[in-house]
């Protein structure tokens, strides 16, 4: 049922005071609440993973254990440590553990490696790496940092032994943990840490170049808690399930953010499962869960199991649900289910929620004075703002593309709403448009395209630029295009997004000019990207091109080439596809697309 226009903005006003009283609580951090839950409610439980069953208290006594292996090898307030670690209770542990010394704490993601990786960890000045067993792999493919950087291994109790051929040793987590018997950690380690201090850096990829570290406060983090809490009546009874990965604002931010605001219960999953699913649901009674578009859509289709019947879930928080998945998925599993679709960034300083479960939408602004988000006109073929006679941007009118964008300051200089940026200050400095609508001002570019109807209701359209997603991951084409140079035989490499049919985002695609005398070769092609690259951002086609389309500042031109996708009929060009099975890229043909289990290219 649709709101009315007051309704809907009391709801947004009443979300912004919430914020607000967290930003008020200056001297309250993350640490804080957790220790006065394990104080208040010492028995009731955390987190629920596999067969364990852990409590506030406990999570608490084992983040202790944390910080005093913190203390002992020497780190002090505001130094940063990095956490790679796929989901398991250990990442609350040392997570927690170096919020109560207030240290960082820079979550990698578990599938970076090589360059990527070293980058990742070096850019925030790690003094400490915390490695999940799990990861090793793929961390010691980084440019030699455990002989750089401390570097502790922390078992993985709850899988099968990982194996591995390499035979460097790394400090093991229970050596650590004897050696700081007799360092002792009081939370007078963190006194006066403010709450708009850093408490942890989330990686966001970027329309060019690596991942870029996004800074998140402490206030930022709770306030993300607080603000769902009038969004979609969040009590402590909720019982929330995560499959999304840690190392995502999705996962620690969104959802951890409210577990610990009310202090509630979670169930933590390794991975998603779609087989799994709703045996959780029904084992656990839960009634929360973090989606992403593609989780949804795997859900509608699946086969039906005896579990998805009278479930226990009331609530649905996340983004990138189309209004087809949505239809499809309330259907079958019930249009009772409250739909919170949203739209919002880890580094933004704004975002908005669909709170009245309109399909497809991500949220609605219905007085543009009582906010301070705009949405300005973009052309896309040109990749620029409309400006008017004065210079000055555009008000995009209902049912026009445009790009959303959220006020940093007006042009006299007073704050609005901060953008804290990232590690990287200049990378900080291209997400911030100046004199938009009057000189002097500042407003953050989202780098998303959306439109929105009559009523106020809006709707994503796209990525600015060339970001794309796929398997509810944002891949930079910069990014790609960086870790595959090592293919030395091509002159030129294209990379950017096709729809394909059925699926969410867009499939990476590689366009490659080869160089003189040389052939392509698909066996050697698909090992670099295979090592190089995580397993979302590997390309699942690969077009061969005599020439490559440029514009006169000599940047690649992709539009053409989205639109042509990875249909044979619409050029000359040969066209491979991915093919884990053979460790290659095979030619092109209907057998083959089958193999890879997509369909036939739509043209746009």
């Amino acid at each position: 049922m649709k709101l009315t226009r007051d309704e809907n903005q009391a709801v947004i006003d009443l979300t912004n005071q919430y914020s607000m009283e967290v930003a008020m609580a200056a001297d309250v951090t993350i640490a804080d609440h957790i220790e006065k839950w394990a104080l208040l409610q010492p028995d009731k439980t955390f987190v629920i993973y596999n067969e364990q069953v852990i409590s506030y208290h406990q999570v608490n006594e084992r983040a202790n254990d944390f910080a005093r292996i913190g203390i002992n090898q020497g780190l002090n307030r505001g130094d940063t440590v990095a956490l790679m670690m796929e989901n398991r209770p250990e990442f609350f542990y040392a997570w927690f553990g170096m919020l109560k010394l207030g240290v960082k704490t820079a979550f990698i993601n578990t599938h970076a490696k090589a360059k990527a990786l070293t980058h990742a960890i070096n850019c925030v000045d790690s003094k400490l790496v915390l490695l999940g067993e799990e990861c090793r792999d793929r961390y010691l493919t980084g440019d030699q940092l455990w002989q750089k950087i401390p570097t502790i291994e922390i078992p993985d109790c709850d899988a099968v032994d990982h194996q591995t051929s390499s035979k460097i040793q790394l400090q093991q987590f229970d050596e650590a943990l004897i050696q700081a018997a007799e360092a002792r950690y009081d939370k007078s380690v963190r006194a006066g840490l403010k709450n708009s201090e850093i408490a942890c850096y989330i990686f966001t990829s970027g329309t060019t170049g690596l991942p870029k570290a996004a800074l998140i406060s402490h206030s930022k983090w709770l306030a993300t808690g607080q603000r769902w809490i009038p969004m979609a009546n969040i009590t402590a009874d909720d019982i929330y399930y995560c499959t999304l990965p840690l190392f995502h604002g999705a996962g620690v931010m969104s959802l951890y953010s409210s577990v610990i605001a009310m202090g509630a219960t979670s169930v933590l999953r390794r991975k998603f499962s779609t087989s799994q699913f709703w045996k959780d649901i029904a084992t656990h009674r839960v009634s929360c869960f973090i989606y992403v578009g593609e989780i949804c859509r795997y859900l509608a289709n699946a086969e039906p199991v005896a579990e998805e019947k009278n479930h226990t879930v009331r609530l649905m928080l996340g983004s990138g649900m189309g209004a087809d998945v949505w239809q499809k998925f309330t259907d079958r599993f019930g249009d009772h289910i409250e739909i919170r679709e949203g739209w919002g960034s880890t580094e933004a300083n704004c975002n908005m929620c669909n709170v009245e479960n309109v399909p497809g939408s991500c949220g609605r602004i219905p007085y543009w004075d009582r906010t301070f988000m705009r949405m300005i006109s973009y052309n896309v073929e040109n990749s620029e703002h409309l400006r008017n006679d004065e210079g000055f941007c555009i008000q995009a009118a209902p049912g026009a593309l445009g790009e959303l964008i959220g006020q940093v300051h007006d042009g006299k200089g007073n704050g609005v709403s901060p953008f804290d940026g990232y590690t990287d200050v200049e990378a900080s400095e291209t997400k911030l448009l100046r004199n938009v609508f009057e000189d002097g001002d500042c407003w953050f570019s989202t780098g998303d395209l959306f439109n929105y109807d009559e009523e106020g209701y809006f709707f994503f359209v796209d990525r600015i630029g060339d970001t794309f997603r796929w398997k509810s991951e944002n891949v930079s084409t910069t990014e790609v295009a960086s870790q595959l140079i090592e293919y030395e035989d091509a002159e030129l490499i294209n990379i950017y997004g096709v729809k394909v049919p059925d699926t969410e985002g867009r499939a990476g695609m590689a366009a490659l000019v080869m160089a003189a005398t040389k052939a392509f070769n698909p066996q050697l092609f698909y090992t670099i990207a295979v090592n190089n690259l995580p397993a979302y951002a590997v390309p699942l086609f690969v077009r061969i091109v005599d020439t490559m389309d440029m514009t006169g500042t000599f940047k690649l031109r992709k539009i053409n080439l989205q639109a042509e996708g990875y249909d044979p009929s619409l050029s000359h060009d040969q066209i491979f596809l991915l093919d884990h099975a053979n460790k290659t890229y095979s030619p092109f043909s209907d057998e083959t697309l089958s193999v890879l289990g997509v369909q036939p290219f739509t043209a746009e």
